[in-house]
């Protein structure tokens, strides 16, 4: 995809590398349902990656997103969620809308 769309991908286990430059700084919670035996463990590997205040001066441009349900304090600080360019609540909405869409289209089938 990223040659059709004449960008490139890079990958980096550094995260300020990899959310310089960025327009959006995206995650997502560190333990999903089912994984709650592994949840220190992953905590304490993820922990670096954390998005918080620090890492997000390195994308001055960026703004923040998250699918939701935060661990706040976990992969994103209270004061990146909370901040002025967190799009999430946003986000929500907009994905609400596009499950009425779907849910309402797949009625009509």
């Amino acid at each position: 995809m990223a040659n059709r769309l004449a960008s490139s991908v890079e990958e980096t286990t550094d995260p300020v590398a990899a959310v310089r430059g960025a327009a959006c700084v995206y995650t997502d919670v560190w333990t999903s349902m089912g994984q709650e035996k592994e949840r220190v463990r992953r905590e304490e590997a993820l922990r670096p990656y954390q998005v918080n205040a620090a890492l997000l001066r390195q994308a001055p441009e960026a703004v923040f997103m998250h699918c939701l349900p935060a661990r706040r304090g976990e992969e994103v600080t209270d004061e990146v969620m909370d901040g002025p360019r967190s799009v999430v609540v946003e986000q929500a909405a907009n994905r609400m809308q596009d499950r009425k869409s779907t849910r309402l289209n797949s009625s009509h089938g």
